[in-house]
């Protein structure tokens, strides 16, 4: 089953930009922006209850889904831009904005660039990619290595994972999932649809990470740029595992910060959604 075949219910599907972008509800507006190795259609569950009291955007990040996926340029700053695109073009000017994995480091990188754009930020399941490289260390590090293999220069990532994608992008939904029957098979049919047409863009994502995004993240350490707004970060003790301060890390970049460990497994709003969803609504009162 192909990825346009798999669509949240009740939500209209638009072009905005060069994102493929899914739009539901009505009230103010949250985006909420998806992970590795995923699709917006990874928030399914938590759009459908926000949409109660809320316009909810979720858009394919570039370079994924159904959206654009141009050769280069995927540093998170230009990934917030186009998130801040989108929103403007539907005709808003401020929104509350949830990220996990992947999309918490385009949120993170939002939240830096646009303060007056972000009122509240959720990020899932990640450290921002200065603090994510400066913990990975030793053999603990190999949790990893799909980071490393990803810095590489392009060739050598993009041939091997494309000689066997589906084994490559399945082997994280299987180990990183503590409940297998949160992803249904048609849904991780539409993942690895997505994925499997998107390597290159997927590893350029990957690889900016490890260039550009740590400089601009150098650069907004070493000015005293951080979050201004609420923020409230949830993710697995990953802390505990790998031997770090994971509040403290989120601590220097965030002054106004609501920090929590959960059991889920790293799929939480698939395998924890009243949970997610219920961490959003308590943001938002913030």
């Amino acid at each position: 089953m192909k990825l346009v075949d798999v669509k949240i219910k009740g939500f209209d599907y638009r072009r905005l930009g060069k994102l493929n972008v899914s739009v539901g509800g009505s009230g103010t507006p949250i985006v909420l922006l998806h992970g590795f190795p995923q699709t917006h259609l990874m928030w399914r569950h938590v759009a459908a209850d926000l949409i109660a009291d809320h316009t909810v955007i979720c858009p394919d990040l570039r370079g994924y889904g159904e959206s654009d996926k141009p050769t280069d340029d995927y540093s998170k700053r230009t990934m917030a831009a186009d998130v801040v695109g989108v929103v403007r073009e539907l005709g808003f000017s401020t929104f509350a904005l949830v990220g996990h994995d992947r999309g918490a480091l385009v949120a993170f990188r939002t939240g830096l660039d646009h303060p007056e754009a972000v009122s509240h930020l959720m990020c899932l399941d990640v450290l921002p990619t200065l603090d994510m490289w400066d913990v990975m260390h030793g053999t603990s590090a190999a949790v990893g290595f799909h980071l490393y293999l990803m810095a590489q220069p392009p060739g050598l990532p993009e041939e091997l994972i494309a000689a066997a994608p589906d084994a490559f992008f399945g082997y994280f939904l299987d180990l990183w999932t503590k409940d297998p029957d949160s992803i249904p098979a048609d849904v991780r049919t539409a993942y690895l649809d997505a994925c499997r047409d998107a390597v290159p863009s997927i590893v350029a994502d990957y690889r900016a990470s490890a260039t550009i995004d740590v400089t601009h993240d150098q650069e907004d350490l070493a000015s005293g740029n951080k979050l201004r707004m609420p923020v409230t970060v949830i993710q697995q003790d990953w802390g505990a595992a790998l031997g770090f301060d994971a509040l403290a890390r989120w601590q220097a970049w965030a002054p106004d910060l609501h920090h929590q460990t959960t059991t889920s497994g790293h799929f939480m709003a698939e395998e924890s959604p009243a949970e997610i969803t219920s961490a959003i609504r308590k943001l938002l009162e913030r």
